[in-house]
């Protein structure tokens, strides 16, 4: 078993996306558990992507192929895991906010929250304060995940922020943004929970986020 977590791994880390799904299926018709895939192969995979990524020793191009290298593995694994009854390590709503159309931020953040072990629920660009509400009251969200690329659309978070107080839900979500323009202490402004400079970071702190 050992050895073929261990080709998983790599052909993520090569983001060697035939590799990684040759591997996957071969792990599974071996018995495999899909559980022992996702937590011993996939996220650590990830969590070294982003580790390198942090380090210098890889840019975005070569998170997005490991990404889509992990993504098809997963994709294999998901009837399995649903079987398995793996749950989710939690729920994440993500979205880049009303007025802005850069996704490449957000989906760097949603494929690290997944590589993680997140069940991720993507509004994708332009979305409304209202949209935000209804998904997190819909899906249960743990977390809310904001984006923003551009100095006239971050504003928009604090109404995100507003509607979820005043449909109830503060109490039971976690708030967490990121983007370009943004700071920590403009979080802490708006008074969300969280702030991450990057897609690795984002998902680390969600991470603390569950209990």
């Amino acid at each position: 078993m050992d050895e073929k977590i261990e080709k998983i791994n790599q052909s993520i880390l090569d983001g060697n996306l035939e590799e990684c799904q040759q591997t996957v299926q071969q792990a599974l018709e071996a018995g495999v558990s899909a559980d022992d895939i996702l937590k011993k192969g996939l996220i650590p995979a990830m969590t070294e992507v982003g580790r390198l990524f942090e380090e210098g020793e890889y840019f975005v191009p070569e998170m997005l192929v490991a990404a889509r290298a992990m993504q098809s593995g997963l994709d294999l694994l998901k009837t399995q895991l649903i079987a398995e009854e793996v749950k989710p390590v939690g729920k994440v709503v993500i979205g880049t906010v009303k007025g802005d159309l850069h996704d490449i931020g957000k989906n760097l953040v949603a494929i690290m929250m997944e590589g993680a072990g997140f069940e991720i629920v993507d509004l994708g660009t332009n979305v409304s304060a209202e949209q935000f509400v209804e998904t997190v009251k819909e899906k249960k969200a743990d977390i809310v995940a904001m984006s923003a690329l551009l100095t006239t659309t971050m504003t928009n978070m604090s109404c995100v922020i507003q509607a979820i107080q005043e449909a109830g839900l503060r109490d039971s979500v976690k708030i967490l943004v990121g983007g370009a323009p943004l700071t920590q202490e403009f979080a802490r402004q708006i008074g969300a929970d969280g702030y991450a400079p990057d897609a690795n970071q984002a998902a680390r702190l969600a991470l603390t986020y569950i209990s």
